[in-house]
Order: structure tokens, then C-alpha cells, then sequence
């Protein structure tokens, strides 16, 4: 766990960045849901329809599966210059601040508080994956940093820090 967080300190920086951009999408999504309003909402109902018939452990099971997933590809894809570490947080942060204003529109803002405990370790679980796979992506494209000793920091850090936040959560 040193090295872990010894890792964090390094990431800091490039999560702090990700989390920068999630927190913009997620207020534009919420103060201006105009955009890809169709889309969204043909995502949810598709979503919605993939965990029917499921019962809690199944969908809990599905749900863990696809956060642990996204992480590790928000890191693995951060080999593409970190462009899909930043597209992660552009969307979610969009997607859940659209879904934020639907749902207290509907059912007022103390909704929000249902998000909390969840959303409380999978959002930073989520941004430091991309974090580390922006650092990737600018390590890869300033030729600097040895990428062998950033893949195993990082797949360490996935295996005792991200993956038990998203288990937690």
C-alpha cells in the first residue's frame, strides 16, 4: 500500500484534472440538459432493459462487473494519448448530471441523497482509473517515464485501490 500511495501522489495531478472535467459535464448536464436528450434516454431504457428479470445478486454482480471493466479500460485505453481517459468523464459526468435534473425534477433534489453512498466510492474509484490512464496517455505521447514500471504501478493500484472502491461501492 506504499507503493500505492506513492502512486496516488503521482496521479494526483492528472486525477485532479479528470475530476475537473467530470464536475463541469456533470453541471452542464444538469443546469443545460439540451444535448443528446434522445440518446440519453434510448440509453437508460436500454440499460434498464439489460438488468430486467435480474434479481439483487445478479444485478449487483452485472453492475460491479461493468464499474470493474470501465476502470481498467479507462486505464489500458490511456495508451491512446489519454483522448479515452478524458472521453470518460466528459460522458458520465454529462449522463449523471442529465439523470440528476430528471430525477429532481420528478421526485425533488433530496433524491440526489440516494447517489451518495453509492456514488461516494465508484466516482473516485472511476476517476482515478482515468487519472492513471491520462498519465499514461502524456507519459506515451512526451516520451518520458518508463512504460513497463507505469503498467505495473498501475495495474497494482487497480488491483488494491480501485477494485476494492468498486467492490465497496
Amino acid at each position: 500500500y506504499r507503493k500505492c500511495l506513492a502512486f496516488l501522489k503521482e496521479i494526483r495531478n492528472y486525477s485532479l484534472i479528470i475530476f475537473g472535467i467530470f464536475l463541469c459535464f456533470a453541471v452542464i448536464g444538469f443546469a443545460f440538459p439540451l444535448f443528446f436528450k434522445k440518446e440519453i434516454l434510448e440509453f437508460i431504457e436500454k440499460t434498464a432493459l439489460a438488468f430486467d428479470g435480474l434479481d439483487a445478486y445478479q444485478t449487483i454482480g452485472k453492475i460491479f462487473l461493468n464499474n470493474i471493466a470501465v476502470g481498467f479500460f479507462s486505464i489500458v485505453l490511456g495508451i491512446f494519448f489519454g483522448i479515452f481517459s478524458l472521453l470518460m468523464p466528459i460522458i458520465n459526468g454529462y449522463i449523471i448530471g442529465f439523470v440528476s435534473d430528471l430525477s429532481v425534477h420528478k421526485e425533488g433534489i433530496f433524491v440526489l441523497w440516494r447517489l451518495l453512498p453509492h456514488g461516494i466510492f465508484e466516482i473516485p474509484a472511476i476517476i482515478m482509473s482515468s487519472g492513471i490512464g491520462l498519465k499514461i496517455g502524456m507519459d506515451i505521447l512526451m516520451n518520458r517515464g518508463n512504460f513497463k514500471k507505469n503498467v505495473k504501478e498501475s495495474l497494482r493500484f487497480f488491483i488494491f485501490v480501485i477494485f476494492p472502491l468498486i467492490f465497496i461501492a
